[in-house]
């Protein structure tokens, strides 16, 4: 078989029969991890992954089987087993395969040097995050050093003229801190990512792991009551991370969305513009299309504090009906799985404002730098949001002492219409989908601490 992964996507939708519509998602990638330790590697792998994924939807019965057997007969076996797996499923109106549009035209997807770059130089680059962080007077080791790329090749081919292509580089690089004073101890994350090895910093992610960890030092409880809150951009990004799952089509159609039946509602202040755009410039999540080969697009979800929409595939988009289309959000995490519904690069739109400048308009308040208990005290349905939190205290717009130890909470809504301020200070995690996250003040929120 060919090594063209839209060449095997063809090749399984020529054995489609006609009373059926066939979808095929072929993948070739190659992913390198490296981790080190105490100056020396630690781990080290290079694997690659091939494969494809067949959809077949007969009647409204959709079978799903996939296989890394590329041959003739692999090909002819995992489509009968879609076949076999279809009679099975029960009949839904809403299994479509999407037709075919024009996708826009992506560049910058592939970093031109990538395959430049040897083993051991990216090796170097984890070594050098470690000793940037161990460089911190305050930090003796590194609980984790993570370097990570791909290159990664995706086609898909259907029935209904569907023909796309798309290829990618990415690279980042990870650490976390732990730095120690007088008996006590706390961790920092660093991060940096780009679309290859040379694109990293890895001295600004070891400078920011080291100096997170060592500025909360000394940390205690804080005072309780109501204060101003602010976000760390990581912890805002995984606060969108959680504001999703209630913004997606599937959670609102299962009536599992505290913003069911709010569409034209004002729902944040009016500063809140949340985007979800897949083909932002740099961004992780980025791609002409998305996992159905559906033309992936900016999608203002709230503009100006007002609900607009949800996120959609084609099957929420179908059930919803009304006219609804794909916002080109279906997701594949490989060629093993079926898409489902994910955010493709979710922000809040920046403001004119340097994350600095955010701080500085806080007479005291709460800055919330890491969060814990996140999945459990935040509560997409409910709109309840308790959780954990270490950070700082704020004093005339100033950094004061550290606290940890405390909970922050409030909820889901009346966090969005307290936003008083977004930086300008945007950047991208790679962590459980591309969310983007800025300093992001909020009015008032209650803090429990001693």
């Amino acid at each position: 078989m060919s090594e063209d992964p839209l060449a095997l996507a063809r090749a399984v939708v020529r054995r489609a029969r006609s009373n059926e519509d066939l979808e095929a998602f072929a993948l070739h990638s190659t992913d390198t991890r490296i981790a080190v330790h105490g100056g020396e590697l630690d781990s080290l792998s290079s694997a690659g992954s091939r494969g494809v994924g067949v959809r077949v939807i007969d009647q409204g019965r959709l079978g799903y089987a996939y296989t890394a057997e590329v041959t003739e007969a692999g090909l002819d076996d995992v489509v009968e087993q879609a076949r076999a797996n279809a009679v099975l499923s029960t009949p839904d109106e809403a299994n479509l395969l999407p037709g075919s549009s024009p996708a826009p035209d992506v560049g910058g997807l592939v970093d031109g040097s990538f395959d430049e770059v040897s083993v051991e130089e990216k090796l170097e680059l984890a070594l050098e995050l470690e000793a940037t962080a161990l460089a911190h007077e305050d930090v003796r080791t590194c609980g984790m050093v993570r370097y990570a790329d791909s290159i990664t090749r995706a086609a898909i081919a259907s029935t209904n003229g569907v023909e796309r292509e798309v290829e990618r580089t990415d690279a980042w690089a990870f650490a976390q801190a732990i730095a120690t004073r007088e008996g006590s101890s706390q961790t920092g994350m660093g991060l940096t990512l780009g679309g290859g090895p040379r694109s990293l910093d890895v001295v600004a992610a070891g400078t920011e792991a080291a100096g997170r960890a060592a500025r909360l030092l000394g940390a205690r409880k804080p005072a309780s009551g109501p204060t101003t809150v602010v976000f760390d951009p990581y912890v805002a990004a995984q606060f969108l991370g959680v504001l999703a799952g209630a913004l997606g089509a599937d959670a609102v159609l299962k009536g599992r969305s505290m913003f069911a039946d709010r569409i034209g509602d004002a729902v944040g202040a009016p500063i809140v513009t949340l985007v979800d755009d897949g083909l932002r410039e740099g961004a992780p999540g980025t791609s002409p299309w998305d996992g159905e080969g559906v033309p992936q697009q900016r999608t203002e979800l709230i503009a100006g504090g007002t609900l607009q929409t949800f996120l959609h595939d084609t099957w929420t988009a179908a059930r919803t009906g009304g006219g609804i289309a794909s916002t080109g959000n279906a997701s594949r995490s490989g060629y093993a799985s079926l898409p489902s519904l994910a955010p493709t690069n979710l922000y809040l739109e920046p403001g004119g404002a340097s994350g600095e400048s955010v701080i500085r308009g806080v007479a005291e308040g709460v800055y919330v730098q890491d969060v814990m208990g996140l999945h459990s005290g935040a509560n997409p349905i409910s709109g309840q949001f308790s959780v954990s939190f270490s950070g700082l205290m704020i004093r005339d717009g100033e950094f004061a002492e550290p606290i940890a130890e405390a909970a922050v909470s409030s909820t889901i809504p009346d966090i969005l219409r307290g936003i008083e301020a977004v930086g300008s200070d945007l950047r991208f995690y790679p962590f459980g989908g591309s969310l983007g996250g800025s300093t992001l003040r909020i009015r008032e929120m209650s803090v429990s601490g001693g």
